[in-house]
C-alpha cells in the first residue's frame, strides 16, 4: 500500500478519498486554488499545496502544477476523484511516466473509452447493444441532415469527451443543425479541451441505468449491481438510487453482464461505471421492465462516480478503498456470486441552486447555518462547516445525503425525516425540491424517466415548495420604510422552553438629494466598469450577469439591433451553458465583455439603448 497519496480534487470527493486513505494508514496531500485556501478538503489533509488562481484552467487543471505539488510532497500516488482531471487520459499518462502511480484505469483504456466514438466501437465488437449513431466524428451540418433522413429526428449531437449532458445538443429539425453543431463543439472545447462530436438517435423517454464495475490487474472483473439515475434536470442527475425500482431481476442481470463483458473487452481495471439507456415501455401499475426490454450502451465513466455512495451502501463494498488497492496491484478478494444487494439506498445531491428559478446556481454567500442530519441509515459526504463561504467558482454541489434502509418504502420515509432535519441558511439549495419529490406520485411509484422533470412536472409545484421550505427572501420594502431587524431569543416559563422572535424597527433611511452628499442611494450618471475601463450609460438598458461565470461567446456588436429575448452572449456557470438575453429591444451601445472574460453576479455585460 502507498505511504502518501495526493488527491487532485476539491470538496466532498477529496475528503471522501482522504477518509479512505486514512483508514488504510495512508497520509494525504491536498491541492487548492486561491479560491479554496480555507476549504474543507484543505483542513482535512495532512498537508496542502497551492496550485494557482481561482480559474480551474490555471490551478486544478494545470497538469504540471499538480504533478509538481505531488513531487514536493513526496507522494507515491495521485487519485483524481471525479471531474477536473479524472478522465483526462493525457494527464493519466503523464503520471504513469513519473515515479508515481495513477489511481485509476490505464491511460490506454481511458483513451479507448473516454472518447465516445471509440467506446461505441469497442462495445459493438463486444456484443454490447449501442444506440444507432456514428462511430466517427462529425464536422459538417450536412452529415446531421443525412443522419436525420436515415434515422429521423430528434438527433443528439454529443461531445466525444463529454458527460453529464455537457457538450450535448438536441436537434429537432434540419434548421437547428448548424447552430447546435457549433454549440456542441464549443462546449466540448470549453469543458473537455476536445471539440470533436458525434451523432446518436435521441431516445425520447428512457430510463438511465448505470452499472458499477470493479476490476483488478489480474483479469478479475466484478459488477456491483445497478443504480437508477433517471431523475435529472437538463441531463444533470439530482437523485440516484439502487437498485432500480423499474427492472426485473432478469433484466438487471442482462445489463450487469453486458457491463462486465464491455470492461473485459476494453482491458479495463480499477473502478468504472457503464451507463445504459433503457427504453421505457407501456406498463401497468407496479409492473416492471422485463428481460426483453431494449437497453443501449451510453458511455463509460472511467473514474469514481458522484453516486458511488449508493452502491457502497447496498453492497457494503468500499469502492474508493478498492481503487487504491487495485492501483497497488492487489487482487479482488471476492467472486461475482459474493456480491449481494442489501436493501435500498437513495442519494440526494444537495446543490446550491434555486429550484424555483430553473435551478439557477446560487450567487454565493456563507453558511450562516449548517446543521446536517444524522441517525440510523443516514450518511453525509461533505467538506464544509458552519461559517464557511460558499465557493461558486467550480460547481454547485454542497454535499451528498445518502439514505439506506431495508427496502425502498422505508428508505423514502427515512429520507423524509433526514431532509426535514437538514438545515442550511445563507442561500438557496435544492432541499425543498427533494422534499417535494417525496410526495410526488411518479417518483414515489418509481415510474419517472429522464424527461420527467424537464417536460412533465408542473413547475408551480416546485415554486410552492421553495416558498414553503426555502430561505426567507429579503424584504422588497421601499427605501423610505423603516429597516427591521429580527432577533430570536430562548425563554423559559414555568419550566417550559419557548423560542421568541422580536422585531426591532429603526428610523427610516434618509435619501440625500441628487448631487449632494454620498448616501450611496442615488443612481450615478455614469458607472465605470473597472475591468474594461468602459463607461456604462445610466439611461440604457443594462444586461447584467445573473451569476458568476465565464463568457463563452458574445453574439452582438455595438450598433446591432436586438429584440427582446435575443441572445446577446453565452455565459458558462457551474458547468452549464446559459444564454443571456435582452429584456428589451433597441440598439447595442456598449459591449463590455469578451470571450473568455470572468464575470461576477451583477456585472454589466451589454448596454442597449
Amino acid at each position: 500500500m502507498f505511504s502518501k497519496v495526493l488527491v487532485a480534487n476539491r470538496g466532498e470527493i477529496a475528503v471522501r478519498v482522504m477518509r479512505a486513505c486514512e483508514e488504510l494508514g495512508v497520509r494525504t496531500v491536498a491541492v487548492y486554488s486561491d479560491a479554496d485556501k480555507h476549504a474543507g478538503h484543505v483542513r482535512y489533509a495532512d498537508e496542502a499545496y497551492n496550485v494557482g488562481p481561482a480559474r480551474a484552467a490555471d490551478s486544478y487543471l494545470d497538469h504540471e502544477a499538480v504533478i509538481e505539488a505531488a513531487r514536493k510532497a513526496g507522494a507515491d500516488a495521485i487519485h483524481p476523484g471525479y471531474g477536473f482531471l479524472a478522465e483526462n487520459a493525457a494527464f493519466a499518462r503523464k503520471v504513469e511516466e513519473t515515479e508515481m502511480v495513477w489511481v485509476g484505469p490505464s491511460a490506454d483504456a481511458m483513451e479507448r473509452l473516454g472518447e465516445k466514438t471509440q467506446a461505441r466501437k469497442v462495445m459493438n465488437e463486444a456484443g454490447v447493444p449501442i444506440v444507432p449513431g456514428t462511430t466517427d466524428p462529425v464536422d459538417d451540418p450536412a452529415e446531421v441532415h443525412d443522419f436525420g433522413e436515415e434515422y429521423g429526428y430528434p438527433i443528439a449531437i454529443k461531445a466525444e469527451g463529454g458527460g453529464g449532458g455537457r457538450g450535448m445538443k438536441i436537434v429537432h429539425d434540419p434548421d437547428d443543425a448548424e447552430e447546435k453543431l457549433q454549440s456542441a463543439k464549443r462546449e466540448g472545447e470549453a469543458y473537455f479541451d476536445n471539440p470533436s462530436v458525434y451523432l446518436e438517435r435521441y431516445l425520447e423517454n428512457p430510463r438511465h441505468i448505470e452499472v458499477q464495475i470493479l476490476a483488478d490487474r489480474h483479469g478479475n472483473v466484478r459488477h456491483l449491481g445497478e443504480r437508477d439515475c433517471s431523475l435529472q434536470r437538463r441531463h444533470q442527475k439530482v437523485i440516484e438510487e439502487g437498485p432500480s425500482p423499474a427492472l426485473t431481476d432478469e433484466l438487471r442481470e442482462k445489463i450487469g453482464e453486458a457491463a462486465r463483458r464491455g470492461a473485459d473487452a476494453a482491458d479495463y481495471y480499477n473502478a468504472g461505471t457503464f451507463e445504459f439507456l433503457v427504453e421505457e415501455e407501456p406498463r401497468g401499475d407496479g409492473e416492471l421492465l422485463g428481460p426483453d426490454a431494449n437497453f443501449y450502451f451510453l458511455e463509460v465513466n472511467t473514474r469514481i462516480q458522484v453516486e458511488h455512495t449508493v452502491t457502497e451502501e447496498i453492497t457494503g463494498i468500499d469502492i474508493v478503498k478498492w481503487q487504491l488497492r487495485v492501483a497497488a496491484d492487489e487482487e479482488l478478494d471476492f467472486a461475482q456470486e459474493d456480491v449481494e444487494i442489501d436493501g435500498h439506498a437513495l442519494e440526494y445531491r444537495i446543490n446550491a441552486e434555486n429550484p424555483a428559478n430553473d435551478f439557477a446556481p446560487a450567487p454565493g454567500g456563507s453558511f450562516e447555518t449548517y446543521d446536517p442530519p444524522g441517525g440510523i441509515g443516514v450518511r453525509l459526504d461533505d467538506a464544509i462547516r458552519q461559517g464557511d463561504d460558499l465557493v461558486t467558482d467550480y460547481d454547485s454541489m454542497v454535499a451528498k445525503l445518502v439514505v439506506h434502509a431495508s427496502d425502498r418504502e422505508e428508505c423514502l420515509a427515512r429520507s423524509e425525516r433526514a431532509l426535514r432535519e437538514y438545515e442550511i441558511e445563507g442561500f438557496h439549495t435544492i432541499i425543498p425540491f427533494h422534499r417535494l419529490m417525496l410526495s410526488d406520485e411518479a417518483f414515489m411509484k418509481g415510474t419517472h424517466t429522464t424527461k420527467y422533470l424537464d417536460e412533465e412536472m408542473d413547475r408551480s409545484r416546485i415554486e410552492a415548495a421553495v416558498e414553503r421550505w426555502g430561505p426567507a427572501e429579503e424584504s422588497d420594502a421601499d427605501d423610505d420604510e423603516a429597516e427591521v431587524t429580527e432577533r430570536e431569543f430562548t425563554v423559559e416559563v414555568n419550566g417550559k422552553r419557548f423560542q421568541v422572535s422580536l422585531e426591532e424597527r429603526g428610523a427610516p433611511a434618509i435619501e440625500l438629494p441628487s448631487g449632494g452628499g454620498n448616501s450611496g442611494r442615488s443612481r450615478p450618471d455614469v458607472a465605470t466598469d473597472e475591468d474594461t475601463g468602459g463607461a456604462v450609460a445610466a439611461d440604457g438598458e443594462q444586461v447584467a450577469a445573473e451569476m458568476q461565470g465565464t463568457i463563452l461567446s458574445v453574439e452582438v456588436e455595438a450598433g446591432d439591433e436586438v429584440e427582446s429575448g435575443d441572445v446577446v452572449c453565452v455565459l458558462e456557470a457551474m458547468k452549464m451553458e446559459n444564454d443571456v438575453t435582452a429584456q428589451a429591444g433597441g440598439t447595442v451601445s456598449q459591449v463590455l465583455v469578451g470571450e473568455g472574460d470572468s464575470v461576477d453576479m451583477g456585472d454589466v455585460l451589454i448596454v442597449i439603448e
